[in-house]
């Protein structure tokens, strides 16, 4: 009910937006939280932070680029292929990391590694366009998935939001979302209890991966432009581990919500301060840095913390007018 209702407002806001600036903010917001959704799943509900997750990023850029441009096939052909490429590069990165026991920083640091060797071999290899990289030429059409306006690209993109949302939700309420908790919180007490570690954490990058392949898919649809720096650069992977960070770990709309406040952040100090070089960037450096410290849980779980600390001073409140009223009375 909360997923569809998301749904229906933003619709309702692309549907009734005037302003080409809320409705790009809407679109790169959404863009955003896929992401966040994505690492979300790998890093919050199965406990295995990612420096890398531009790897999956880029495979699906890659794969919706190169389908079009060397294989001529439809990119709504392409997008399945893209997600489907993401995953499998994610099951293939999984079991080769999860069967030698990564985990921790070091796991987080091979991530880091794998996905700054697939940034070389795209700088190497011809069909990627190697440095020059791939433009996918412009072809507007409900079709060729270009749209006139963002209320298409934002349609497009709310609805790969939602099947993250509920990807998330059955993993919430699912004996697999279970076994994955279960090996974050401890993998040596899951595996005493006959869970299989490695094919749960396998089946989390897989679902990880297939939805960073699709924000991927959908960013070379929207920019028309992918090389390997775009593809696999560190920016991306920060993106999506921040937003989910800042909105709260292991939460269904910790990363919608965090996503949403990065970006209206970015924006605002941007049309604020953006005739003074660098002061935008350290004023949003600053705000982060703050969120992080004093609100560990991130905004969904200060959220939460507020509304029980002013809950429990109404009880109070009314617990010590209660004698009053008897006195009077």
């Amino acid at each position: 009910m909360q997923i569809a209702a998301f749904a229906a407002a933003v619709l309702l806001l692309a549907l009734t937006a005037r302003s080409g600036v809320v409705l790009n903010l809407a679109m790169m917001a959404l863009y955003g939280a896929l992401m966040a959704i994505a690492w979300n799943l790998l890093g919050g509900y199965g406990g295995q932070f990612s420096f890398g997750h531009a790897l999956f990023f880029g495979t699906g850029a890659y794969v919706q680029a190169i389908a079009q441009l060397q294989a001529g096939l439809s990119p709504w052909i392409a997008l399945p292929l893209a997600i489907a490429a993401a995953a499998a590069v994610g099951l293939f990165f999984g079991a080769l990391s999860f069967r030698y026991g990564l985990r921790g920083s070091y796991f987080a640091l091979v991530t880091l590694a794998f996905a700054e060797v697939f940034r070389i071999l795209a700088l190497s290899v011809p069909f990627t366009g190697a440095g020059v990289g791939l433009m996918v030429p412009l072809k507007e059409g409900a079709a060729n998935m270009q749209f006139a306006d963002r209320r298409g690209y934002i349609a497009l993109v709310l609805a790969l939001v939602v099947a993250g949302l509920l990807v998330t939700s059955w993993l919430r309420h699912s004996r697999f979302g279970a076994w994955l908790q279960a090996v974050r919180d401890n993998e040596d007490a899951a595996r005493a209890v006959g869970v299989d570690p490695l094919r749960v954490k396998l089946g989390a990058i897989g679902l990880s991966g297939a939805l960073m392949g699709a924000a991927g898919a959908f960013y070379v649809q929207v920019f028309q432009y992918i090389d390997p720096g775009l593809a696999y650069g560190p920016h991306t992977s920060i993106e999506a581990l921040v937003a989910a960070i800042v909105g709260g770990l292991g939460t269904l709309w910790g990363p919608v919500i965090g996503a949403v406040a990065l970006h209206l952040l970015a924006d605002l100090t941007r049309n604020l301060f953006g005739a003074l070089p660098g002061i935008n960037m350290i004023i949003y450096g600053t705000v982060l840095i703050l969120i992080v410290m004093f609100a560990p849980r991130g905004l969904l779980g200060l959220g939460r913390s507020v509304r029980s600390l002013w809950a429990g001073a109404r009880g109070s409140t009314s617990a010590a007018a209660a004698p009053q009223e008897q006195v009077h009375g």
